[in-house]
């Protein structure tokens, strides 16, 4: 009877287990489209969100978590100057941020709102109130941003510094979450020991904010090498998500060196990140485990 007990519970667990880790799959391989992959949005189980970098076509891509290409939209009055993240809101908005600014030059920022039930496209266009200068000297050149996420009726960016010649300062500025033309001004920052940020996301729960930053350069002057890290922020109060708890996780690993540009939660204990495409290495997405 104890026997039997056990075998009956045997299959009857494992294969929820079984499930359960399928739900999570630890690589995902992407769309032959994406091959510069720099935004991700999951908005669920089987429908993840993706973009392309700048210079590639307008267009947002959904997939299950197989990569299998589930749907498009296509943009045809905009361009992808420099998108770089993908974030939204539960009233049906998609945000795209057109703020990619390596040269620091830009006066044209903007982040897309896109509203699914009705097509209707929208924007917010800003600028940095600390810039003057299009661009400013190097060793002021903290105006590139590729990471921001939506929380509480705003949107958090966090700006890259220049990696070769800044200081490795990341900002941290709000926008309301409606169409309208902004000056803003950073309301926090953080000094990261060589490493620059090029991703954020929060987690469901809103407990826990997630980073992807790397550092790179070239073994003697010759082989390239990137090293990843995942800022977590936990323990912080109100919006003030770089005055919480840190802690650092290395990024899922390559053969080759590759950085990472877009993250997003899968739950509040799950992350994936995606890398693009280079040289004989396709683009995927990996996942990584957090504890709480």
């Amino acid at each position: 009877m104890g026997i039997n007990l056990l075998l009956f519970l045997g299959i009857s667990i494992f294969p929820t287990d079984l499930s359960a880790q399928k739900d999570k799959p630890k690589t995902i391989r992407l769309p032959a489209g994406l091959t510069e992959v720099s935004g991700l949005w999951v908005e669920g189980l089987d429908t993840l969100w993706w973009h392309n970098d700048g210079g590639h076509a307008p267009i947002l891509y959904c997939t299950d978590r197989n990569g299998k290409i589930l749907d498009t939209i296509s943009f045809k009055t905009i361009k992808n100057i420099d998108w770089e993240d993908l974030t939204a809101d539960d009233r049906g908005h998609i945000y795209i941020g057109d703020f990619g600014n390596n040269l620091n030059n830009r006066k044209n920022l903007k982040i897309y709102i896109y509203e699914r039930t009705t097509g209707h496209l929208d924007s917010i266009q800003f600028r940095y109130q600390e810039q003057t200068d299009f661009p400013p000297a190097r060793a002021d050149q903290n105006f590139d941003m590729e990471a921001f996420f939506y929380y509480q009726d705003s949107l958090h960016l966090f700006s890259k510094n220049k990696a070769r010649y800044g200081n490795y300062q990341t900002r941290h500025y709000v926008l309301p979450a409606r169409p309208g033309v902004y000056t803003v001004r950073a309301v926090d920052s953080l000094l990261l020991k060589r490493k620059v940020i090029t991703g954020a996301c929060i987690s469901p729960d809103g407990k826990t904010v997630a980073m992807t930053a790397y550092n790179y350069g070239r073994f003697l002057g010759i082989f390239p090498w990137v090293k990843n890290k995942v800022f977590l922020f936990s323990n912080f109060r109100g919006n003030r998500f770089l005055q919480g708890n840190m802690r650092k996780r290395k990024a899922p690993g390559f053969i080759f060196p590759k950085q990472y540009e877009a993250l997003d939660f899968w739950d509040d204990k799950t992350l994936y990140l995606a890398t693009e495409r280079i040289l004989f290495f396709k683009q995927k997405a990996k996942r990584l485990r957090l504890r709480r």
